[in-house]
């Protein structure tokens, strides 16, 4: 799923006991896309095999840069999000409780931790898709969640599902989908592509979406070096452009500067 979010500030209030009301709230949001246009940052540089954009003087382009995708668009937006002690309970389980981050313009943090520990549930969390068992969670900026599920009508091919999204973005599709080698898959329907061709196709969402804040759940998974070293890549453009990444991962992540937070110190 890639969902916007937007809003400078977003309270999440206490769950109800019952597990079921997190399985709805969760459920009534899936696949949706919210949001209105927001501004991104100003230089970028190239990772792996995949150009994004190039540190220089204006808006001067390198042979592989698409000449849709501005090398020096307008600054970000500023974006803030913090959480307070929260919780989160699954069913009849609570997975984490007293978890409490800050995270500010430029900066990135890495949730690490088993599977089934409660690393996408803390993300939806901080997306404001699955309300705490407790805390709160407060954002300045929009937001951007990319997870396994993309979001693109599976029928389509790839550019015209991705085209839905870029009208409703106020974007380009050209761009994002060149910069993350995805130019060659667009007439390609998105069911025919592969584990790691959807994870890009989801990024390109993303890029797509100008958003600050970025929550990315396994974002390296299916990918192979060059696509691993380009996500590393966009992920540090993006912190240097002034917005903030969480990033929840059992996989290593190079992300110059980045914290790091082990659920398994927050389980209950």
């Amino acid at each position: 799923m890639v969902v916007r979010l937007l809003g400078e500030q977003r309270d999440a209030g206490h769950e109800a006991e019952g597990g079921d009301e997190v399985g709805e709230a969760e459920a009534a949001n899936d696949g949706e896309a919210v949001g209105a246009q927001c501004p991104v940052g100003q230089r970028g540089e190239r990772g792996g095999d995949f150009g994004f954009g190039q540190a220089g003087d204006g808006h001067r382009r390198s042979p592989w840069q698409c000449p849709r995708f501005p090398l020096s668009p307008p600054p970000m937006q500023e974006c803030r999000l913090a959480a307070t002690e929260i919780a989160c309970r699954r069913g009849d389980r609570v997975l984490f409780r007293d978890l409490s981050l800050a995270l500010g313009p430029g900066e990135a943090l890495q949730v690490s931790g088993a599977n089934g520990i409660g690393k996408s549930s803390l993300l939806r969390i901080l997306a404001g898709l699955l309300p705490p068992y407790a805390g709160t969670v407060t954002r300045e900026g929009a937001a951007s969640l990319v997870d396994e599920r993309p979001a693109l009508d599976p029928h389509l091919p790839l550019g015209q599902a991705l085209d839905f999204w870029a009208r409703l973005d106020g974007d380009d599709v050209d761009g994002p989908a060149h910069s993350l080698g995805l130019g060659d898959l667009l007439d390609v329907p998105v069911r025919y592509l592969s584990t790691g061709q959807r994870k890009r196709a989801a990024l390109a969402r993303l890029l797509g979406q100008n958003t600050p804040v970025w929550l990315l759940d396994e974002p390296l998974n299916g990918l192979d070096r060059a696509a691993v070293a380009a996500v590393e890549a966009l992920a540090a453009r993006h912190c240097a452009q002034g917005g903030l990444c969480v990033i929840a991962s059992h996989q290593a992540f190079e992300l110059p500067g980045k914290r790091e937070l082990a659920l398994a110190a927050f389980a209950a």
